[in-house]
């Protein structure tokens, strides 16, 4: 089991989807959300779930609630609200809509993983994945400036920060459910 805690963020709007993605049923589970729970929970020895309103959920888990700025669906309300409840040095971040990001993927990043790093993020063909990575407590002061300013731009953070950025070749497993055809794509893999 991996030590480090693992936050899952399952607070954004889902706008493209139309319709809440954390709550899709996937993979034999009522939720996605569940799901991803379900599954990190086999890897990490903690696994948080970064949410607006953890009610919205019909089963058991660790929530962190970023209700204090109910009207932003960016991640770094989540950032904040993750740092300001666990204190620990580090934690892997992880979208709700990534359901094929494994072990393999995630043993990687923190054998690359630098302590005086702010951050570790994996890197493929298409570009950073910002919520596929390892975030360290030295972040928190420019998430909390970010959120101020209302700047949610987490590619500029990483860029201006110390980040460590780890190559990948398998695009296919960043695979996000962002839109319809993309939740129907997933859940023809998953059936496989």
């Amino acid at each position: 089991m991996i030590d480090i805690p693992c936050v899952i963020f399952a607070g954004g709007k889902s706008s493209r989807m139309g319709e809440d993605k954390s709550l899709l049923p996937f993979g034999g589970f009522e939720t996605l959300t569940e799901f991803q729970y379900s599954r990190l929970s086999k890897i990490f020895s903690h696994v948080y779930i970064s949410c607006k309103d953890k009610n919205k959920f019909d089963f058991n888990a660790n929530f962190i609630e970023d209700s204090n700025s109910t009207q932003t669906y960016a991640p770094t309300v989540g950032f904040i609200a993750t740092f300001e409840t666990l204190k620990s040095e580090s934690f892997f971040a992880i979208s709700v809509d990534s359901p094929f990001i494994g072990e393999k993927t995630i043993q990687e990043l923190i054998d690359n993983d630098i302590p005086n790093n702010d951050a570790t993020v994996a890197k493929t063909e298409s570009g950073i994945q910002p919520l596929c990575a390892i975030y360290h407590n030295s972040l928190e002061h420019k998430f909390q400036t970010m959120q101020k300013y209302g700047n949610h731009k987490l590619g500029l953070l990483l860029k201006e920060s110390q980040t460590t950025y780890v190559d990948f070749e398998d695009d296919s497993l960043f695979l996000n459910l962002n839109h319809p055809h993309e939740y129907q794509k997933a859940l023809q893999l998953i059936d496989c």
